[in-house]
């Protein structure tokens, strides 16, 4: 029960993705932006937690995990209630991609750590970190749906209303969560500034795409990017207090988990914008009727991601991985028809990155890896969001060209889970 109310917010944080790309028509019209404009605030949404997740994990050793989940969860209710009331798109970015962004920084880092300090017993605690991820998988599934109900039958703004609501409960539940001391300590500011600015720069560059292209100045934001983020390599490596500790990135497996985890959500926040992009403005399909399209991957998502526990006891997690970019592959060279085995292989996998990183690492080390953890997952939404609302403005295919680009990400992943040797095991040394 105790880990009831850190499923749901994993729960609506994962919804608040997703959702968001069945209404996208409809909001556009609505507060009278385009397409584009809508995407980037998407976009930007997944790129705040990106940016603010690490900084965010590290402040839970500060100020104590119970009160950074409950001041997450503020914020993003703030958030989600001024997004609901948005006249126009600047208000809707600054609730949505903003306040929702950084509250999600706040409250998704102690959600695995107070996961680990609820289950002591390392079984439990599998299943702890099963039942969490599991529930953001269901969370990215079932936005669609849900979304295209709730704008359907009410209206785009009922859907931040529904969050508020859902984030009200899990506040007075959070009240049974262990009240954890703060650990007190220095806070890296520098390291905090270069992994965001770092990661801002680069995914703003490929945003950039939709208007200029692949051009000179794309480039240098990109590189610029780059740069930064070598910066912040060279600084932690320094600093006494670092951001994040240097070794989280000297692991094989880990790294090899992480980049199976951004690949994951590159494409399935990236599968489900194009498609809903597609269907609302080729086929002028309304939000129900855009989520109803796409159920099929919403069901095989639900139903793997619910499995995931007992798959995880008849197979060691790296299969698990691999088996679920072979369906991811699949499923996207089949559409429309192969949705069903997408969604399957998403939801196999999720699961099981999230496992192989987190059960790499010692207790001590879990607010530093759950943080690099969710802000690299974060990444790969932003980056799925990005990359194929690039396509979609300059291909001359762009359906076509952005399923091309995304069975590509996929095959990426699939060589990443195949050079992973163990499967989670805690690293010694």
């Amino acid at each position: 029960m105790k880990i009831l109310p850190l499923a749901l917010a994993q729960f609506i944080a994962s919804y608040a993705a997703t959702n968001m790309n069945v209404a996208i028509s409809t909001i556009a019209d609505d507060l009278g932006t385009t397409i584009t404009g809508v995407q980037t605030t998407i976009t930007l949404f997944t790129l705040v937690m990106a940016a603010l997740m690490v900084p965010g994990s590290k402040l839970t050793d500060l100020w104590g995990r119970r009160r950074c989940f409950v001041l997450g969860l503020a914020i993003y209710g703030t958030g989600a209630l001024l997004a609901a009331l948005a006249p126009g798109p600047g208000l809707l970015l600054v609730g949505y991609a903003l306040l929702e962004g950084t509250g999600s920084a706040l409250m998704i880092p102690p959600i695995y750590i107070l996961v680990t300090a609820l289950a002591t017993d390392p079984a439990a605690r599998a299943k702890g970190f099963g039942a969490v991820s599991g529930a953001g998988g269901l969370g990215a599934a079932a936005g669609p749906l849900l979304g295209g109900l709730v704008t359907s039958t009410f209206s785009w703004r009922a859907s931040f209303l529904l969050q508020v609501l859902v984030v009200a409960v899990i506040i007075v539940l959070a009240r049974n969560l262990p009240r954890t001391e703060p650990e007190g300590g220095a806070f890296d500011l520098l390291g905090a500034f270069l992994s965001g600015a770092g990661l801002v720069l680069v995914v703003l560059g490929v945003l950039r795409t939709n208007v200029n292209g692949w051009q000179g100045g794309t480039w240098v934001l990109i590189g610029a990017g780059a740069v930064v983020l070598a910066l912040f390599g060279w600084h932690i490596h320094r600093a006494r207090n670092p951001l994040c500790a240097p070794k989280l990135f000297r692991d094989r497996t880990s790294n090899l988990g992480l980049g199976t985890q951004l690949v994951q959500w590159l494409v399935l926040q990236g599968t489900f914008f194009v498609l809903s992009v597609h269907l609302q403005q080729e086929q002028h399909l309304s939000a129900i009727e855009t989520g109803l399209a796409l159920l099929p991957a919403t069901a095989g998502m639900l139903v793997t991601s619910a499995l995931a526990g007992r798959f995880a006891k008849r197979h060691s997690q790296r299969t698990l991985i691999r088996v679920g970019f072979l369906l991811t592959i699949a499923g996207t060279l089949q559409q429309p028809v192969g949705l069903v085995l997408l969604g399957a292989g998403i939801g196999i996998m999720l699961t099981a990155s999230v496992n192989v990183v987190q059960s790499r690492w010692p207790d001590e080390d879990q607010a530093d890896v759950s943080g690099v953890s969710r802000a690299v997952s974060n990444l790969g939404s932003s980056l799925g969001t990005a990359l194929v609302g690039s396509v979609l403005t300059g291909a001359g295919h762009p359906y076509r060209a952005a399923l091309t680009l995304l069975v590509l990400f996929s095959v990426l992943g699939l060589v990443f889970a195949l050079f992973i040797r163990s499967d989670g095991e805690p690293r010694r040394g």
